[in-house]
């Protein structure tokens, strides 16, 4: 399959922190010329099926995906798991546990708000969540928004819910390990998340790739909407340097939040390896029709 490939391979759904259907993701990817897509919810693989029968009757590709919550060096690394099994009883034993500590963290940032007298949060937020074992910042941040405490998500991120402001409680997630081999043991490829995003310093970025690759991590999102473009180069040296192959996602959640749209992204650099070369024999091919 060509570098050139539309591919899409990092997006959320309602199942998570979206705001769209797995059906009208898939019909969205597809009018935006997408072959080859996948859904990768936060710490959920519940909408799977779903969005593998949508790809299929529109005529895409798909490879199954989510996006684990990972704690590494006291920050939250997000590790996207492609084309693995999405029946596998220990990965979904494994996003269940990573996703139990959510409600106790939210009530916890809700108790934050209240004390600079924004009250009702967590039942505000939980209104956005179409998932409620998986609530999150961004709901509450479009609970602010729609109350009219924050212009936009970006104000909110920038006034509460991140260190050091109102809001913020740090969540112990996932092991390294333990994401990359429930990834792994499910048949699938692991993959580091939009690295450029954590702000780690070159040893600490070093340290991350270094571990992630001993534990059998083979990938690095390298064009994805949470890079600039400078940063491209930069993760696509990061892959060659470690050996990676490289992904391409636009991280979309909602048509009126994200900047970048699904199947908008420029394509991978030509030196590099794609995901979806290694994952071949992964993907779940839409049926081909044939003329009479």
């Amino acid at each position: 399959m060509s570098i050139l490939l539309n591919a899409d391979l990092h997006c959320h759904s309602v199942v998570s922190d979206g705001t769209l259907t797995p059906e009208a993701l898939a019909a969205r990817a597809h009018a935006n010329g997408v072959a080859l897509w996948a859904l990768t919810d936060h710490d959920e693989i519940g909408g799977q099926h779903r969005a593998a029968a949508a790809a299929h009757a529109l005529g895409m590709d798909y490879l199954t995906g989510t996006e684990i919550s990972v704690t590494f060096a006291d920050t939250t690394v997000h590790i996207v798991g492609l084309g693995f099994d999405p029946d596998n009883a220990q990965l979904a034993q494994g996003l269940a546990a990573t996703r139990g500590g959510r409600s106790e963290r939210a009530q916890e940032m809700a108790q934050q708000l209240a004390h600079v007298g924004i009250r009702g949060a967590f039942e505000g937020a939980l209104r956005y969540a179409g998932n409620p074992e998986l609530i999150s910042r961004t709901h509450f941040a479009r609970f602010l928004v729609e109350t009219g405490v924050c212009h936009d998500t970006s104000e909110v991120f920038r006034r509460f819910l991140t260190e050091g402001n109102p809001g913020y409680v740090p969540h112990r997630w996932a092991t390294l390990g333990n994401a990359v081999r429930w990834i792994r043991e499910a048949g699938g490829m692991a993959v580091i998340a939009h690295p450029a995003r954590y702000r780690f310093t070159a040893n600490e970025e070093y340290a991350l790739f270094s571990e992630f690759k001993q534990h059998g991590g083979q990938g690095v999102e390298v064009v994805t909407g949470s890079h600039t473009p400078s940063e491209y180069p930069v993760y696509a040296a990061m892959a060659q340097e470690f050996g990676m192959a490289a992904s391409r996602g636009s991280d979309f959640h909602s048509p009126n939040e994200s900047h970048t749209d699904l199947g908008a992204l420029p394509d991978l650099p030509g030196q590099l390896t794609p995901v979806w070369e290694l994952l071949s024999d992964r993907i779940l091919r839409a049926p081909r029709t044939t003329a009479g």
